[in-house]
């Protein structure tokens, strides 16, 4: 039984970051003939669909009070709508791969976060050498003479760190205020409440005259929506149940790496040499605030599963 949970953890991990690494070449490539917004709206649509039809199949009964709600609108403002609308515009105005080293930055906010919010999460050493190797690795990124196509690159990026930095204070509150919630049901709503925005939003602020829905846009959409939103939420989650926490933390690691080298075989994507240097210290610096967990997971050899 121990090896089967096994061999089923191993494949989640995997999973998980194949799928989150190559959702930002998905998003690029969506973003070719399909607006930001709008691409991003019917993302969630599509997902709270098939949300609703779990939710369905699984019966669940619990009630919809005042604090799921709460929660609901939170995560649909700050986990959805908002950040979702600055990580399809700003890969709009930049390449997928640095878009992906720029979202490596989630972990160090979720550490800020969580050492103010979370009484159990406190501040370490190694987390903090590995928040001021990330965010210098930021600065380097900023600083370097970048050219690209788009004249508000530089807005760009930062509209990814920005959501970067919503969605990790979505999760530390998530993990305060969350507890006992229904996991699917929350997210269902969430995900409804974004996409609606996201469509206003769209509806008021894009020009839909030149968008097509090209065969490469659908599959773009229905990799996002089933793959990207729904396999991975509920493969992570049931991961949370089953292996240590900082094996899950890791996957923040690989991601990019992933990103990164499906940004330069598929699109043809290159990083200038700063950039690379600031993308080092980026990774490294999660790598660092890790280090202590993963030498006390290793000095535990297969005591990484929690049952």
């Amino acid at each position: 039984m121990k090896a089967s949970i096994r061999t089923k953890v191993v494949l989640g991990l995997v999973v998980v970051c194949l799928i989150w690494g190559s959702t930002w070449l998905a998003i690029k490539v969506g973003l070719r003939t399909v607006t930001p917004f709008l691409a991003a709206s019917l993302r969630f649509f599509i997902a709270a669909l098939l949300l609703f039809a779990i939710s369905r199949i699984r019966g669940s009964k619990s009630p919809l009070g005042k604090r799921f709600w709460s929660v609901a609108i939170l995560l649909s403002l700050l986990s959805f709508s908002i950040p979702f609308a600055l990580v399809y515009w700003g890969q709009s105005q930049i390449p997928s791969s640095l878009a992906s080293i720029l979202f490596a930055t989630f972990p160090f906010s979720v550490a800020l976060f969580s050492h103010f919010r979370l009484p159990d999460e406190p501040m370490t050493l190694a987390k903090g050498l590995g928040i001021v190797s990330g965010f210098s690795g930021v600065y380097i990124i900023f600083a370097s003479e970048l050219t690209f196509a788009s004249e508000l690159a530089e807005w760009g990026m930062l509209a990814i760190v920005a959501s970067a930095v919503m969605q990790a204070y979505a999760l530390v509150s998530f993990k305060k205020y969350g507890k006992g919630l229904d996991l699917v049901r929350v997210n269902l709503a969430a995900m409804t409440i974004g996409g609606i925005l996201l469509f206003l939003v769209s509806l008021f602020t894009e020009q839909h005259d030149g968008v097509r829905f090209d065969n490469l846009a659908i599959l773009s959409l229905i990799y996002l929506s089933v793959f990207g939103s729904v396999v991975t939420f509920l493969t992570y989650f049931w991961l949370v149940k089953h292996v240590d926490v900082v094996l899950l933390s890791l996957t923040a690691f690989v991601t990019p790496i992933i990103a990164v080298l499906l940004g330069t075989l598929v699109l043809r994507e290159s990083l200038a040499p700063q950039v690379l240097a600031g993308s080092t210290l980026v990774l490294g610096g999660i790598l660092i605030a890790n280090s202590p967990d993963v030498l006390t997971l290793a000095k535990r050899g297969k005591a990484w599963l929690l049952d």
